[in-house]
């Protein structure tokens, strides 16, 4: 055991998404820190960021009905819908900066232009589907939204899901062109790829033992060598934990006191994947439904293009299920050792507000591959068993905790947790994570070093133009930036062709 503490400038827990953009960010700005990362596993991106184990879509809210609800009084609210997509071009953004300054090698590794649809059936989901349109179209970020309740128009655009399809009931789908699939996987690699060149210490197969600290000290943490079992200690000014499901157990490590009356309830979830590649290239688009009555907003049911490894893949889902493990390679005691004195009475209450989610995991768990083959028939009407075999995806840690509404709220998005002093901040939660992962580290950047932000912020706007802008009430400046992200990334026009 090595007793002498290693010092350093920052620790990331976690070679994620989250992890990689946080590093990115802090190399441009702070270059003369020094930062190492930890990982469990051998490789970077092998839980939440991994592209077998989320939905690759680049979360803009273009296509998304949960982002959008129907008020009392029949109008549709978007405000959700475009503050997502406000924070997805943040994403884009930062990519492009990246691309540009040949920080990344090529977009196409990781990011492809494919259309986002909105699909629904039955007379009153056609009636929200055709209000949230309107809505949405007044909207500069939603440019280019195209609606059709036309047979023959959605033959054109979703031929597959037409196909013997009965056009008797009432039909609608709106499609914009400017959506995005991206590889959060390979994303990742290519960020920790770049990190390396900046001599980021990056350390697989090293576990987090403990986090803690004396008073205002730098944060102490006990690592593991997984390969040699051999223990060291590290010292860090700073402490990102961006571990996924493994982040919750890990902030109560700390003890800071905002790691208290806080829970997590694990979720995991299951695809269909399409074996049959001719069936995989009569679909084009990333289609999302109307999630079921009862059922919550994780669930909504989506058939999607997909580009992984270089090929194109045909995904439905999800299908949700319940295991007790925080991450697909965590243990069976994740959830009842996430169970505290300080938490225990936010988890009863949950449990007992979330009965409907409860009775939705166990009928969810029940489902026959017959059950869910129906399912896919419901986008697929002449799917067939024999061309879908099942993958399960990653783990999903949805956050619990007590608000003005009450004690034992589950809360559904993404979320961060830092100390009062901002040395030390994890990031919890899910959907839609990965796509405002820019985002979301600016917002611990906020609040873990107020006192720099005056300095990094014209760093920060060179990186990110739009930063501290709201695009959708500049139209022209949205224009502009929409315009030259998508030549950057190889989105528009010559450059998607190519690809």
């Amino acid at each position: 055991m090595s007793s002498v503490p290693k010092k350093t400038d920052v620790i990331l827990i976690g070679a994620g998404v989250m992890s990689a953009t946080l590093g990115a960010l802090l190399k441009e700005l702070a270059p003369e820190w020094e930062i190492k990362v930890f990982e469990k596993l051998a490789s970077a991106g092998e839980e939440s960021s991994n592209e077998w184990n989320n939905a690759g879509t680049g979360h803009a809210a273009l296509c998304e009905l949960n982002y959008t609800t129907e008020k009392p009084d029949g109008s549709i609210d978007i405000s959700k819908a475009v503050n997502i997509n406000e924070q997805f071009q943040l994403s884009r953004q930062f990519w492009s900066f990246l691309v540009e300054k040949g920080l990344i090698r090529s977009p196409r590794d990781f990011i492809m232009p494919i259309p986002h649809m909105s699909w629904v059936t039955g007379e009153k989901d056609v009636s929200f589907l055709s209000k949230r349109f309107k809505a949405l179209s007044l909207n500069p970020l939603f440019q280019g939204m195209e609606y059709s309740e036309d047979p023959q128009q959605l033959k054109e655009w979703i031929p597959l899901m037409m196909q013997d399809r009965d056009v008797n009931e009432p039909l609608a789908a709106t499609k914009i062109d400017s959506g995005t699939d991206v590889n959060f996987g390979a994303l990742t690699r290519l960020l920790f790829d770049y990190l390396k060149t900046k001599n980021v210490e990056v350390q697989y197969r090293h576990s987090i033992k403990d986090i803690k600290r004396s008073g205002s000290g730098p944060w102490k943490v006990k690592v593991q060598n997984l390969d040699n079992g051999v223990v060291e200690h590290h010292e860090a000014k700073f402490v990102f934990i961006g571990a996924g499901g493994a982040s919750l157990p890990l902030l109560q490590k700390t003890g800071i006191p905002e790691s208290k009356h806080i829970g997590g309830f694990p979720v995991s979830g299951l695809f269909m994947v399409c074996k049959n590649p001719e069936i995989a290239e009569r679909h084009h688009a990333k289609v999302y439904g109307k999630a079921k009555l009862g059922a919550p907003p994780m669930s909504v049911p989506h058939l999607d293009t997909r580009y992984i490894d270089g090929k194109k893949s045909l995904l439905f889902g999800p299908f949700a299920g319940f295991t007790p493990k925080f991450l697909k390679t965590g243990s069976n005691m994740d959830l009842i050792g996430s169970v505290k004195p300080n938490n225990l009475f936010t988890m009863l209450a949950a449990g007992a507000k979330e009965m409907s989610l409860t009775k939705y995991l166990i009928q969810q768990l029940m489902l026959s591959n017959d059950q869910r083959m129906n399912e896919v028939r419901e986008f697929i009407p002449d799917a067939k068993n024999e061309d879908w075999s099942v993958v399960t995806a990653g783990q999903r840690v949805q956050v619990i905790k007590d608000t003005p509404d009450g004690k034992g709220t589950l809360q559904f998005g993404t979320e961060v947790v830092s100390a009062a002093d901002g040395s030390v901040a994890a990031l919890l939660g899910a959907s839609p994570g990965a796509s405002v992962a820019v985002h979301v580290m600016l917002d611990v950047l906020r609040k873990c070093f107020p006192q720099r932000m005056p300095d990094w912020e014209p760093k920060i706007k060179e990186m990110i133009p739009s930063y501290g802008t709201k695009l959708s009430d500049n139209p022209e400046l949205f224009k502009q930036l929409h315009e030259a992200t998508a030549r950057s990334l190889g989105l528009s026009g010559e450059e998607a062709l190519q690809r």
